[in-house]
């Protein structure tokens, strides 16, 4: 099966991959494709959009419609993409820098507006492609190169951002449970509406070396040690919920989708 993943949904002559030994990104890349797979969706009905970044280069090896975008405008460009094709699966790349700092205002309008578009972030924690600097989503305290005595700001929480500004799907998870990414990935897809996906995942490279983190194995480790489902989090007392990573289902609910209603203004004239 993972042969024929490949044959069918990458394309072959722009492999080998750029990303370093031990990055999760190829572990979430193949989770979009395998969850595309299982839904038996039309190659030519899905496309992928990315912005700038290590994740963003995922675009560049899947054979879909694909489109590489300007640094922070790939939900910019997918909501025009939504607009002029409804009919199009369109399915957002982007990392943890691309998606909320410099792309951190079309993020949080796309989710309001509620455009049926799957947005998958693959979060490192770091500037990857660019050298290591610090991101919206490195913790309190870590370092960057443009952080070297640690960070002061306070990180996001990407999913809390996403639900309070009007996504109807949210999920986490992280590339040690790869299944539980193709499911999320899924079930975003299938939901009419703004779906925002964060992936946590590995950067041994900058993050790890930078933070002293170990390793890919180490830091593989750690994601399996400090990872608790939503559910189970949510009966823990307060004092034991630190440094825990929730994953699962984060919110689910339901409203009209921004797309059909414009087109039934057009329809009305």
């Amino acid at each position: 099966m993972p042969s024929q993943l490949v044959d069918k949904y990458f394309r072959i002559e722009s492999l080998p991959h750029i990303w370093c030994p031990g990055c999760g990104n190829g572990i979430v890349t193949r989770s979009i494709v395998k969850a595309i797979d299982n839904l038996g969706l039309d190659q030519d009905k899905v496309c992928i959009v990315s912005g700038i970044g290590c994740s963003s280069r995922a675009s560049g090896y899947l054979d879909f419609n694909t489109i590489h975008t300007t640094h922070g405008r790939a939900l910019a460009f997918a909501t025009g993409i939504k607009f002029a094709n409804p009919d199009l699966h369109v399915i957002v790349i982007t990392g943890d820098g691309d998606c909320a700092a410099i792309g951190g205002n079309h993020l949080i309008h796309a989710a309001r507006r509620n455009i049926d578009i799957t947005t998958v972030v693959f979060n490192n924690n770091i500037y990857g492609m660019t050298g290591g600097q610090y991101s919206p989503t490195t913790p309190t305290g870590d370092k960057g190169t443009t952080a070297p005595y640690g960070n002061i700001d306070a990180n996001f929480d990407l999913c809390d951002l996403a639900k309070a500004a009007g996504a109807t799907y949210v999920s986490r998870a992280t590339v040690y449970a790869a299944n539980m990414i193709i499911k999320q990935v899924e079930d975003g897809v299938k939901n009419k509406g703004f779906s925002f996906i964060e992936t946590i995942t590995t950067c041994p490279t900058y993050y790890g070396r930078k933070n002293k983190k170990g390793d890919a194995v180490d830091m593989m480790t750690y994601l399996k040690e400090n990872t608790i489902n939503k559910t189970a989090y949510d009966k823990l007392p307060e004092e034991k919920r630190e440094n825990k990573i929730v994953v699962g289902e984060l919110y689910k609910g339901q409203r009209p989708e921004y797309v059909e209603k414009y087109n039934k203004i057009i329809e009305s004239f």
